[in-house]
């Protein structure tokens, strides 16, 4: 069996050279297991993030990528396992103080406050870890950076949906993450709007930041990983680099379905 467009080569977008980071983890999860009652969303799944690195969750829908993610972020409690960020155990630890730690995600859909301008959305989340001046001056340095700056005193109600999607971008930035959780920030985006994000997260993995993506545009999440996980029905699938689980006979099936079914 081949690959169909759903697990594309990577000819769409220059893939980003896979390497291999050094230095310990800023984040680990040793064998995460998420129960809902009786439904097992996660089973025994263990990763780590170290600085500059692209870490790409992918999976069928229902894999449990989103329960994981959640998981990992503070949002879903854990059944067993364990979180750690920066070598402290965080399993317990709320979203919120995870943010204060150095952890930041992004949400499926896009919430600005539409009647504050898109700086002074920015600058709310720049309050928690600056003051004064010296806040502005930070909201207005991460515009430039997630290319807004020009838009900074534009009601945000006013910004299309890729504008939107880097507004968000910025707000968690302004956190001053040391890893940041993106989750299906590309996802309907037009092509140029697709590559424009692609180069901003390239830049921001590229400066130290660890990421971990949930992303279902294959192609994109394939060129920009520099590890793939790949879940299916709540366990692990397939990890390694891109091209090698985008050829894994098992994501294949998982994807595409068996031709002796």
């Amino acid at each position: 069996m081949t690959a169909s467009p759903q697990l594309p080569e990577l000819t769409e977008f220059e893939g980003r050279p896979v390497h291999a980071p050094e230095g310990p983890p800023l984040l680990t999860a040793e064998n995460i297991t998420v129960r809902f009652g009786g439904v097992v969303a996660v089973k025994d799944i263990s990763l780590s993030v170290r600085p500059g690195e692209i870490l790409g969750l992918i999976g069928p829908n229902g894999a449990g990528k989103t329960t994981l993610f959640n998981a990992l972020t503070g949002f879903v409690r854990p059944t067993s396992g364990r979180v750690t960020f920066a070598g402290r155990d965080i399993t317990h630890i709320q979203p919120q103080g995870r943010a204060k730690m150095g952890m930041a995600r992004t949400f499926q859909v896009e919430r600005p406050f539409e009647d504050l301008s898109v700086l002074e959305n920015v600058l709310v989340a720049a309050f928690l870890k600056r003051r004064g001046r010296g806040a502005e001056d930070h909201a207005y340095a991460v515009l430039e950076r997630v290319g807004l700056a020009d838009r900074a005193f534009q009601p945000a109600s006013q910004l299309n949906l890729a504008r939107r999607r880097r507004l968000e971008l910025a707000k968690v930035l302004a956190l001053e993450p040391k890893v940041l959780f993106l989750d299906e920030s590309i996802a309907g985006l037009n092509p140029p709007g697709q590559q424009e994000m692609v180069a901003l997260i390239r830049s921001l993995a590229e400066s130290g930041l660890g990421i971990v993506m949930v992303e279902h545009i294959m192609h994109v999440i394939m060129s920009l990983s520099d590890h793939v996980i790949c879940m299916a029905f709540g366990e692990l699938l397939a990890e390694g680099d891109p091209h090698a689980v985008a050829a894994h006979p098992d994501v294949i099936r998982a994807y595409l379905g068996d031709d002796n079914d």
